[in-house]
């Protein structure tokens, strides 16, 4: 059986005639007429639609409106329960956002099948209902009695992104009763939900009995010492990894930043060019950038900058902002000045950034001038950072 994830990856181009007639026999013993592109207006007007017919007009469903229309006919010529057309529709529908309608159509199957009750789920936990597909699944385990290794990844997804760590933990021991636990994607994403939820040691636990890893099960129990302060224990994991990508990388030195460690840092920045022929990415360079300030060095910013331009990495609101804020906090308003005016892209954060650096060096006249371009933008109005402006106002004009 397929996994779940491609059909939506895909959809709805991996559902073909040889899965149809596997599936459902006796619509393979039908005839089928010629897949003719339609233009809209004409979308339903062949008279014998087939299920085949059904699927194509499904593959080129552009709109939610005439997904509408296509599900009407399909209802209209019993279609309904065809599990096929049933996973088109929820595929398609998830894919607009259309939760609800996906859900609909779920519920109009008379015996959905495991990959079905899947994709649903899935279709849920991804448009952000993790709710309604925590209930979907406690359903699944009322009616259905079938699982398979498809059904956990997503239902521990649907648990951390609901703060559910008490279910995830009854999900890891169903998974392990059910004899469906040995799948690494699903002890990844289990390892993943315990690190999240701050249950480290319990994460650990996974990957530490794990049989088989992949470079996935190493960069996520990096990152999950990392984010919940496990700086020695990460230490060790990167030293024993087979395998170091720009990810684990960027995670170790973002570990030395955040524990203000920037000597190791650019130590270990230097490394993975060397050793591993890894080249950084722009958060490995933002870390670089934060490592440069807490040295107070200017000279190191300016080199990660001049890194940065020689590589091509292009001034976005992320880099860029980050620039900002290492040029001003090592005392070199100018330059900050300049990366502003050289970005062709600004975020509120890239904003504030400057207007925080012109506050704290005094420039009331060009924070002034600064407020008056940022007020022209429109979307900009944020409480918060007006607050910050008039802050800075007050401490730069003596108030």
């Amino acid at each position: 059986m397929p996994r779940p994830t491609l059909l939506l990856h895909h959809h709805p181009h991996t559902i073909n005639r040889g899965e149809r007639e596997r599936e459902n026999p006796v619509d393979s013993h039908q005839p089928h007429g010629g897949s003719v592109a339609v233009s809209p207006p004409n979308l339903l007007s062949p008279p014998h639609f087939l299920p085949d017919k059904a699927s194509f007009f499904l593959k080129t469903c552009s709109n939610f409106p005439q997904l509408k229309q296509i599900h009407a006919k399909i209802i209209r010529h019993n279609l309904a329960n065809d599990q096929l057309l049933a996973r088109h529709l929820i595929s398609v529908s998830s894919s607009f956002g259309e939760t609800r309608y996906a859900s609909l159509v779920f519920r109009q199957l008379h015996s959905p099948s495991t990959f079905t009750w899947n994709l649903t789920i899935r279709s849920l936990s991804v448009n952000n209902k993790p709710r309604e597909a925590l209930l979907l699944f406690v359903l699944m385990l009322t009616i259905h009695s079938e699982l398979d290794k498809f059904t956990f990844p997503f239902v521990i997804k649907a648990c951390l992104a609901d703060s559910s760590l008490r279910l995830g933990a009854q999900v890891h021991g169903l998974a392990i009763k059910t004899g469906l636990f040995s799948d690494v994607f699903l002890q990844n994403t289990l390892m993943d939900l315990y690190f999240k939820c701050r249950r480290p040691d319990c994460g650990r636990k996974v990957f530490d009995e794990m049989p088989g890893r992949n470079i996935v099960s190493w960069t996520t129990v990096l990152n999950g010492l990392v984010s919940n302060e496990r700086l020695d224990e990460a230490e060790i994991v990167f030293r024993q990894m087979p395998a170091r990508n720009v990810v684990s990388w960027t995670a170790m030195i973002t570990a030395y930043v955040k524990n203000r460690r920037p000597d190791e840092a650019f130590q270990l920045f230097r490394r993975m060019q060397v050793v591993d022929n890894v080249k950084p990415n722009e958060f490995t360079l933002v870390s670089m950038l934060q490592a440069s300030t807490q040295l107070g060095s200017l000279s190191m910013g300016r080199w990660v900058h001049d890194y940065a331009h020689k590589n091509g990495f292009s001034l976005d609101c992320f880099l860029g902002t980050a620039l900002i804020d290492m040029y001003s906090k090592c005392g070199s308003l100018e330059d900050a000045r300049r990366v502003f005016d050289v970005m062709e892209s600004k975020s509120l954060a890239t904003w504030n950034s400057m207007i925080t650096s012109l506050g704290v060096h005094g420039m009331g006249t060009r924070l002034c001038l600064c407020l008056r371009r940022w007020k022209m933008k429109k979307g900009w109005s944020r409480m918060l950072s007006l607050l910050l402006v008039f802050c800075l106002l007050v401490r730069t004009l003596g108030m």
